[in-house]
């Protein structure tokens, strides 16, 4: 049986000082959620590398990309259903 996609996700990279901007944010927004984000390091994985690499950090809301570079807190919260 195949593992759900988790609901709220963050494509990082080490080293990557936005990446640690944006995961402080995403825990705190989340957790007004009840989620918890789980943190996906984009050069574990060639197809991820290839597509998002060069825009991490890069939001993904239940599976989808929600933003990119920054965190759009208001969109994620409206879209969470908590602003």
């Amino acid at each position: 049986m195949t593992e759900p996609t988790p609901r709220l996700q963050l494509l990082t990279r080490t080293g990557c000082h936005l990446c640690a901007v944006a995961e402080e944010t995403l825990t705190r927004i989340g957790a007004e959620a009840g989620l918890t984000p789980v943190l996906v390091d984009v050069d574990g994985d060639e197809e991820l590398r290839a597509e998002y690499g060069d825009r991490v950090p890069v939001v993904l809301l239940d599976g989808r990309e929600h933003s990119y570079f920054t965190v759009d807190v208001v969109r994620l919260r409206r879209d969470l259903g908590t602003g």
